[in-house]
């Protein structure tokens, strides 16, 4: 085991963790990043950003990652990817071990470590995963091309996905289990005016078939009225975009958590439960997840880490 001792102790990547990275350095506490196994997190896997301020041309979510990691670089934040797997924060300094064979102690914690991809809990999500089934359109979207895909949910972000698709495949059918989308008016309406769309409303997934690959999902609409219908749905491809769970497993024993598992802050703030520790982006907001406000929450982590480690002389 390497032994690294640091002021700050960054964990998790994104839009939070390397934008905290970024004012860390600059307030010269010189931040370790462990940027976990996704570097630059969920954000890499979004292709066109329109709404991130500084980019009237719009961006991709790689290229803006890279962009801001690379800024965090500039200012001497060191950056390694890998995964902590074991934290006590029971006593500062506080302590962490990694996948990669790190012994981390550190004065204080941002904790960005973001959501992942929930599933629907089919026996046949795993079965077929990688083989016509996906979490992340903008991943396999490509292979893919002029063939016939589904997306499960009805927020932004499955619409979203569906547009992308759209583009790509010959067919895409949205699978919304309410009779409306949740997706914000302008997405709705991309959503609802693009040709191979087609959305269906109150229709649930109860299985998925086909022998090596997917083939097809087992459908039933308006479930458990006198209008209930079952029926089967030729598919190419199967992906999911109905929500995300925090990534906060690891902290659950020494962080104060909401029933859904995102960390809870106090106030305004960044601060968590444990003095010193705080947390920022996606895994402390169940409401906006957008990039623009988890980068916010770095900064307030970061000033609030600034500010936590000149009160107790850990600065200068």
């Amino acid at each position: 085991m390497a032994e690294i001792k640091t002021r700050c102790l960054i964990i998790g990547s994104g839009p939070a963790g390397y934008t905290a990275a970024i004012y860390t350095s600059r307030a010269n506490i010189a931040p370790l990043v462990i940027e976990g196994m996704q570097p630059g997190g969920q954000l890499t896997t979004t292709t066109e950003i329109e709404n991130f301020p500084g980019q009237p041309n719009g961006t991709t979510g790689p290229q803006l990652m890279e962009d801001i990691r690379s800024q965090a670089i500039k200012f001497g934040a060191d950056i390694r990817t890998g995964l902590v797997t074991e934290v006590d924060f029971s006593v500062r300094p506080f302590k962490a071990k990694t996948n990669t064979g790190l012994d981390i102690e550190a004065d204080s914690v941002i904790i960005s470590t973001g959501a992942s991809a929930r599933y629907l809990g089919l026996p046949d999500e795993q079965k077929y995963s990688g083989l016509g089934v996906s979490a992340c359109a903008t991943c396999d979207g490509f292979f893919y091309r002029k063939k016939r895909v589904a997306v499960v949910g009805g927020g932004d972000t499955a619409c979203e996905e569906a547009l992308y698709l759209s583009n790509l495949a010959s067919d895409v059918f949205l699978i919304v289990r309410k009779p409306h989308l949740r997706a914000s008016k302008v997405m709705q309406s991309r959503v609802l005016n693009k040709s191979n769309i087609k959305v269906l409303f109150n229709t649930n997934t109860t299985g998925l078939y086909g022998d090596e690959y997917l083939e097809g999902a087992h459908l039933v609409e308006n479930v458990g009225t006198s209008n209930e219908q079952h029926y089967d749905l030729a598919l190419d491809g199967f992906f999911l975009a109905i929500g995300h769970t925090p990534n906060t497993g690891v902290f659950s024993q020494y962080i104060d958590l909401d029933a859904s598992g995102y960390i809870k802050v106090k106030g305004s703030g960044t601060q968590t439960n444990v003095p010193g520790v705080f947390a920022a982006g996606d895994v402390a907001d169940p409401i906006y997840r957008q990039a623009i406000t988890a980068a916010g929450m770095g900064c307030k982590a970061a000033l609030d880490v600034e500010r936590f480690l000149n009160e107790e002389g850990l600065v200068g």
